[in-house]
């Protein structure tokens, strides 16, 4: 861990590289029930994954998620595993990864940009940065 309090930022490309060279590594999608119906999610089928839906808050009050920690915990229970994690612009996943080093998960990384990337001079996201904008594997439901 470093002065961050978590292991650090990984692009949205190297987030993907590492997902598909190391088969331990878990991404973990910290949206709202909401984000992921409306927005999409990361769609890992082509490297044989799951993706880990762990909303940190909860909509429509966006509470804090009591049970984020144990959700995380039973997709990755070895505490070596590396583990990505992926909000709307990269904030929540931020204090995500916080979390779970503090709860002895030792290599904790925030998806830079996140899902949709940063606004754009229109103050819409979508269309500057993030893992939708990358071209990486996405889908909606």
């Amino acid at each position: 861990m470093n002065e961050l309090g978590y292991a650090g930022d990984k692009t949205p490309q190297e987030s993907w590289a590492m997902l598909s060279e190391d088969s331990k590594c878990v991404l973990v999608d910290v949206r709202t029930r909401a984000e992921w119906a409306f927005v999409g999610v990361p769609d890992l089928a082509e490297i044989n994954k799951e993706l880990c839906l762990a909303a940190w808050v909860e909509f429509p009050d966006m509470e804090n998620n009591t049970d984020f920690v144990s959700i995380v915990q039973s997709h990755a229970p070895d505490p070596n595993t590396p583990i990505l994690f992926i909000c709307r612009s990269g904030q929540r996943s931020i204090a995500a990864a916080i979390a779970m080093t503090n709860a002895g998960y030792a290599s904790c990384y925030n998806v830079l940009e996140g899902f949709e990337g940063d606004k754009d001079a229109r103050d819409r996201r979508g269309s500057v940065g993030g893992w939708k904008v990358a071209g990486l594997p996405w889908h909606q439901n």
